[in-house]
Parts: structure tokens; sequence; C-alpha cells
């Protein structure tokens, strides 16, 4: 469980919640037609930019922005320092018999065991890196673009609001409270853009991040079993991905395990 999102979130809403109960009346800041205008507006303006599917996926991934990580970058280095033990000692066709939850390091150990060139790995373990990158970017598009229409509807329901006010000026007594009603839908879209669609897309973004580099570990760890299959040049490679206090030592990775 990543608790650093649940607080951020949580934290967030807390902070408006008191700041509006300090404030005042919270009954001020419910409204049922501006919630229906700025929720049913970005949800409609949603659909209609991107497929049902796509959508689907999106609200699907958020989850993943409370949870943690599947494994760490050095844990990864570590185990392909095992597999170049592995492979030194038993052969590249030992590969094919590695455990891994990882499809990617699966593909890659069972290309090398099937003895294929290195420039048919190199295509096929980079197509599959920027698939991936194509996918959480169009997940990451569907916060972005709700955190764009999430404002813009506040702001078409604050112009209703005015349009109705402007039509009741004859009588004073009704223009602060009409005034009020109408910036309503102005703080709510800004409240969903600021406080859930933005923070989620960047949350996303940070852990495609992350999976790129642990992708791309695997794929440079593949690339030097295969050339020269040296474990110092595999560890020099992989531990330049990431800070020198975050590297693993390379005797850290002793004798071929099988990935659980």
């Amino acid at each position: 469980m990543d608790f650093a999102s649940l607080i951020g979130i949580f934290s967030g809403f807390a902070l408006i919640i008191s700041a509006i109960l300090l404030g005042g009346d919270a009954k001020t800041f419910i409204n049922i037609p501006d919630i229906m205008i700025v929720f049913g507006g970005t949800i409609a303006a949603t659909l209609l930019t991107f497929p049902l599917k796509d959508i689907l996926t999106a609200f699907k991934s958020a989850f993943i922005v409370f949870g943690t990580d599947k494994q760490r970058p050095e844990q990864l280095i570590q185990s392909m320092l095992q597999l170049t033990q592995l492979s030194r000692r038993k052969g590249l066709l030992a590969l094919s018999e590695v455990k891994t939850n990882s499809p990617f390091l699966k593909r890659a150990c069972n290309l090398i065991a099937d003895a294929s060139d290195e420039q048919m790995i190199r295509h096929v373990l980079r197509t599959e890196i920027n698939s991936m990158k194509a996918r959480h970017y169009n997940v990451q598009d569907v916060f972005k673009k709700m955190a764009t229409f999430a404002p813009a509807f506040g702001m078409l329901g604050t112009l209703i609001g005015l349009i109705q006010m402007l039509s009741t000026l004859d009588d004073p007594a009704s223009i602060g409270p009409s005034m009020a009603v109408a910036l309503l839908t102005t703080f709510y879209g800004s409240l969903l853009a600021t406080v859930i669609f933005i923070p989620i897309a960047g949350k996303l973004k940070s852990r495609t991040m992350f999976e790129v580099i642990n992708l791309e570990i695997m794929f440079e760890g593949a690339i030097c079993i295969l050339k020269d299959n040296n474990q110092l040049s595999v560890y020099e490679k992989l531990s330049s991905y990431l800070p020198r206090t975050q590297r693993p030592s390379m005797n850290s990775a002793k004798g071929p395990k099988k990935e659980k």
C-alpha cells in the first residue's frame, strides 16, 4: 500500500472540508444542479473524447496509485546478476527454465535460450517497451483531459448561474445567494481537477517511469548476457540506472536463483 497517496488524498479533502466547516454553513457548498453540470459534463466530454474501453481501463488503473511497486530496481539488478551466473554455469539454454512473475523477463530469457540474434532481441523487447509506454500514456491522458474538462464545465455552470441571476435583478435580496450558487460549479470543477485528476495522472506517470526503468534494466541485462555474459559488465551497465547510494553490491548475487 502506498501510504503517501492515501495521506495526500485524505489530507487534501480533510483540509478543504475543515476550511468549509470553520468558515460557515456546509450546506451552502451543496447544490445538486451544479454537481450534475460538473460531474455529468466531465463524464460526457470524456466519453466523447475516448473509447469506453480506454476510460474503464483508466479507472481500473487509478487503483494502482494506492498500490506498492512490484519490484525494486536494485532487486532486479541482483536477479539479472544471478541469471548471468546461471547462464555461465549451465549455458544460455538454461535460461528457458527460469521461473519469474515478469512476462517481459521470461520473454527475454526464452529469446536468448532459443539462440535468437541480438538484432531480433533488441527489436522485440524495444517494441514491447514502447507499446507499454503508449498504453500508459493513453491512461494518463484520460485523467489529464478530465482535469481540463472539470474546470471548463465549472465555468460553464457559473455562466449559467450568472445568467439566471441577471434575470432576477429586480429582487436585490436574491443577488447574493444566486451569486454564491453560480460560483459553486467553479469550485466543484477546480476541486476535482486539483485534488483528484491531476494528482492521479501525475502518480501514474511516475509509476510508468519506474516500470520503464525496470524494463530497461531487464533489456540491457539480456543484451549483456547474450553478448559477453560477463558478470562485471552486466553489473556496471545495470547499476548506472540507479543513484550511487542505491546501487546493490555485486557480491549480493550469490549463486543462481529462480524467481518465485
